[in-house]
């Protein structure tokens, strides 16, 4: 039975269960919050208040998810009281004298965790802002200043905006959450960077990934078991596709959560996985879906409830439905819910699910063929404004206007509006990245564009101050540099037209050569005098038929140089 208290203004959530006592202080604040071009400051502020701990005896970590930060402990009841009073306390007044080396742990951690299938899928399906900044490095670290972890920490990590929940017999005596007043902070509304679902898109991996947006209810909760229970069974025991497969739930608003499926496979077997996993979602929507699974389904989610209530591991998401403003289920109503879902209600949920799915497939082609659509690479539209060529290939334009940039390749188009910016990265070299709300990106390198320079102040005027993200200098083999092309190919890219006509503007060159030449050897042999004047003559009349033929040709060229 989990009790509802109080702790200095913070609701608190306390259940007696088997095991060491645990509690954890829980803030409705994540990556969802930020921006791009601060993306960071949460994890910073959670390192700075964990920092005075140091070394200890009984176990402690800090947590920052997409929709919440969390910090938690294991211990007696005096320990538990030491460590929450002491991160109420950092949090209050963070050490800024470790902000830069904790900046420095953080880069560390990131370079050795990488990036995983389900942040590819966020920023796929959000693009670069509120549930879709996990997918982006924390570029925000750069440009975060002492002043604005004081506001973030003021602003979010209040009472208000807190649960604490206390697994064990009692709240721990002596517990202190001296936190500043403030507000509840609503869930940021997600974003959406696709035209359409169901929608796939490719990218390197070794394994596949599929998400899809359902209402957060008990129906979700056992259909989300059922496609784990399939993929297991098909995926991994019968086909021998997979090692690991797995489902997992996450808070997305208030009233739904987003789903998530991860298969890894091996190379050689990842067309077959994709074949698999797509067959496996159409017959459940389709309503392959037997009885006696729903039971075997069912019971198996009780019994896993049921061993959650005793060890307390309902309770930190009991915690985070309260901060979202829902109320606390107790176990009782829970697994009468659960008991109460049918077969019909998985079909429905199934058919839901797929078209709201995302699938992220290592195999291109992708699934075009089982209904699914590309999800958008390119923009659909330029920017009016001035046009420059790219080096070496002149097919490749920049467009820098007063709505926003383009980068138009070979009739393709990534634009970047500035009123839809999500952040502008600016390398001291001159380089710079401005990338969209959507995720569409445009690189702006001044040695790769011709008379570009002065037009990069103009797109550095546009970009606010809190959308600019200062980066560290690159080294010299990083700075991109046009590459060396044959001149025959310089040259149809300059004049923009086919082969003959090169063929065209050379032969008369060569003409003109050879008419020279014949008109010297005709003066050195016979001159200009007597009877052998009219060769003379004929030598320079070919001299001049040559020249205008090939004045001709060099005045369109000139006009398609232009």
């Amino acid at each position: 039975m989990i009790e509802q208290h109080e702790v200095d203004g913070v609701p608190t959530l306390l259940a007696p269960a088997d095991g060491p006592m645990r509690a954890g202080l829980v803030f409705r604040v994540g990556q969802a919050d930020e921006t791009l071009a601060r993306k960071g400051i949460t994890h910073l502020v959670e390192h700075l208040a964990l920092f005075s701990f140091g070394a200890t005896d009984y176990h402690y970590n800090g947590v920052t998810g997409n929709a919440y930060t969390l910090f938690h402990t294991q211990g007696d009841s005096e320990e538990i009281a030491t460590f929450l009073t002491g991160v109420c306390a950092s949090l209050r007044d963070l050490p800024m004298t470790r902000v830069a080396t904790e900046k420095e742990i953080l880069r560390t951690e990131a370079s050795g965790r990488g990036t995983s299938v389900g942040d590819g899928l966020g920023l796929w399906r959000h693009g670069a802002r509120d549930f879709g900044l996990s997918g982006y490095p924390e570029w925000g670290l750069q440009s975060i200043t002492e002043d604005d972890l004081r506001s973030w920490a003021s602003r979010y990590f209040t009472r208000e905006n807190a649960v604490l929940w206390v697994v064990g017999d009692a709240v721990p005596t002596g517990l202190r959450l001296d936190l500043p007043a403030g507000a509840r902070m609503p869930l940021p509304q997600p974003s959406s960077a696709l035209p359409r679902t169901p929608a796939f898109f490719a990218s390197p991996s070794n394994a596949l990934g599929w998400d899809t947006v359902l209402p957060r209810d008990t129906e979700s909760a056992v259909f989300a078991d059922m496609v784990e229970r399939r993929m297991f069974r098909e995926l991994r025991q019968e086909a021998g596709l997979s090692y690991t497969v797995g489902v997992s739930s996450e808070l997305l608003t208030a009233d739904t959560v987003l789903v998530t499926a991860i298969a890894d496979a091996l190379p050689e077997k990842q067309g077959a996985l994709l074949g698999g996993f797509v067959d496996l979602m159409a017959a459940l929507r389709v309503g392959r879906i037997t009885e006696d699974e729903v039971t075997a389904v069912l019971g198996k989610r009780c019994d896993d409830l049921s061993q959650a209530e005793k060890n307390g591991g309902r309770l930190p998401g009991q915690a985070l439905n309260l901060l979202v403003g829902n109320e606390i289920e107790q176990l009782d109503e829970v697994l009468a819910q659960t008991r109460a879902v049918t077969r019909d209600d998985m079909v429905e949920r199934a058919a839901e699910a797929y078209g709201k799915g995302l699938l992220l497939t290592p195999v291109v082609p992708g699934p075009a063929w089982a209904g699914y659509a590309a999800a958008p690479t390119r923009s659909e539209q330029a920017v009016d404004g001035t046009a420059y060529r790219g080096r070496p290939d002149g097919d490749r334009r920049l467009i820098i206007g007063s709505d926003g940039v383009t980068l138009a390749d070979h009739g393709e188009f990534a634009t970047v509006r500035f009123d839809a910016l999500a952040a502008m990265l600016a390398w001291p070299d001159g380089g710079r990245r401005l990338i969209g709300h959507d995720a569409i990106a445009v690189s702006i390198e001044p040695s790769l564009y011709r008379g570009l320079s002065a037009a990069m102040t103009a797109v550095d005027r546009r970009v606010p101050d809190d959308l600019r993200v200062d980066m560290p200098p690159r080294s010299p083999d990083m700075i991109p540099s046009p590459a060396r092309v044959p001149w025959r190919r310089r040259l149809r890219a300059r004049l923009r037209v086919p082969h003959v006509a090169i063929l065209k503007l050379i032969l008369p060159s060569a003409m003109l050569s050879l008419a020279c030449l014949a008109l010297a050897i005709g003066i050195a042999v016979v001159g200009f005098t007597g009877d052998r004047a009219l060769q003379s003559v004929a030598a320079f009349g070919i001299l001049l038929v040559a020249a205008a033929r090939y004045a001709r040709r060099a005045r369109a060229v000139i006009r398609a140089m232009r």
